[in-house]
């Protein structure tokens, strides 16, 4: 798994481990999760793409968008003007197995190229939660190309393992989700990802906007309320629409 949404899930596991060692509990049996569905691109678009990765940022989630106690992750380069981070004598031990399910979270934009745009937007809440954003805008075919692309990432890898940077065992299911209809097309799951007996939910909600395809992904030790998770994708959607361009 790549992208900095898998990094923050790892690194918020770690602590939790850190903060319950020398506990454990006996855990249910797991009962079977349901399989993602598939849900079909809008046809037509009704929208067109939006050019500028500027004002597609600018259409992203705001502080005013969440649940209280949020704040903003800025990006290190872009947002503070850092340096980008060293590179470390010891090598990156993070991967996945299948290989293909690094796609799963990753942002849009890294899943299907051709993008006219794309923008991300990162937020932390209280008690490891977080909630994370990613859009990319595509010309011609690409909207519905990355949306059906998505999806078959997903039913590859209802379950999978891994490991993080410093080669520390990951565990990974995903399964469908219910989600009323969000944008014109919305398909939806639930990530779990455990590792050393610690567990974080991830629901993600990943929606047709016009031309542009988003992804919301809202982070929690129990996974936060399902109303949560709407009203924030349903947010998201209506920020981008406001900036569509007629076609």
């Amino acid at each position: 798994m790549t992208g900095r949404t898998a990094t923050q899930l790892l690194a918020a596991l770690s602590v939790l481990g850190v903060a319950a060692s020398g506990c454990s509990a006996d855990e249910p049996a797991p009962t079977p999760a349901p399989a993602p569905s598939s849900v079909p691109a809008p046809d037509p678009l009704l929208g067109a793409p939006i050019t500028d990765s500027g004002v597609l940022a600018a259409a992203m989630l705001g502080l005013g968008d969440l649940p209280d106690g949020f704040s903003s992750i800025p990006d290190p380069v872009q947002d503070l003007g850092l340096d980008p981070a060293p590179e470390y004598d010891s090598p990156d031990e993070s991967g996945t197995d299948p290989a293909e399910c690094a796609a799963v979270l990753a942002p849009i934009s890294e899943q299907r190229g051709g993008a006219a745009s794309n923008a991300v937007v990162r937020f932390s809440g209280p008690n490891f939660s977080s909630i994370d954003e990613d859009a990319a805008s595509y010309p011609d075919t690409g909207t519905a190309e990355a949306f059906t692309a998505i999806q078959q990432a997903w039913v590859g890898c209802t379950t999978f393992s891994g490991t993080d940077a410093d080669g520390v065992s990951v565990d990974y299911a995903l399964a469908g989700r219910e989600q009323s209809t969000v944008g014109d097309a919305s398909a939806s799951v639930r990530l779990t990802t455990s590792s050393e007996g610690f567990t974080l939910v991830s629901d993600v909600v990943v929606a047709v906007v016009d031309s542009t395809v988003v992804q919301i992904v809202v982070s929690d030790q129990a996974g936060l309320e399902p109303e949560t998770v709407t009203a924030v994708a349903e947010a998201a959607v209506e920020r981008i629409r406001s900036v569509t361009p007629s076609m």
